[in-house]
């Protein structure tokens, strides 16, 4: 059985702009990631530690799937609209990309 890799996303928001950032993400970016990545592993925001931070772990067979997959959903005209309104939210301050590679006994592989 292959090991997977992991795509984890750190976004730390401008302080109050989280909630209206989910809320566009929820109807313009996650359909069309759902239609292009697969579901996420998780997609959560901090409580505790770090605030104002959205954080999403995304699931790949390889660091070739996840770029095939990635570039199809770039090449797609409504994710550049999406990109766009992302701008006009204007809600990210920082974003912080990890690949993780599974390693033999983890229970997500």
């Amino acid at each position: 059985m292959p090991i997977m890799i992991f795509d984890l996303r750190i976004y730390t928001m401008h302080a109050g702009k989280a909630a209206v950032w989910l809320q566009m993400y929820e109807e313009y970016g996650l359909p069309l990631q759902s239609k292009y990545l697969g579901e996420p592993v998780i997609f959560s925001t901090t409580e505790i530690g770090p605030l104002n931070q959205v954080i999403h772990l995304w699931k790949y067979e390889s660091q070739a799937d996840r770029e095939k997959r990635r570039e199809a959903m770039a090449a797609d005209p409504a994710w550049g609209e999406y990109l766009k309104r992302n701008d006009e939210v204007g809600a990210i301050l920082s974003q912080e990309n990890r690949i993780l590679k599974a390693v033999h006994f983890s229970p997500l592989k």
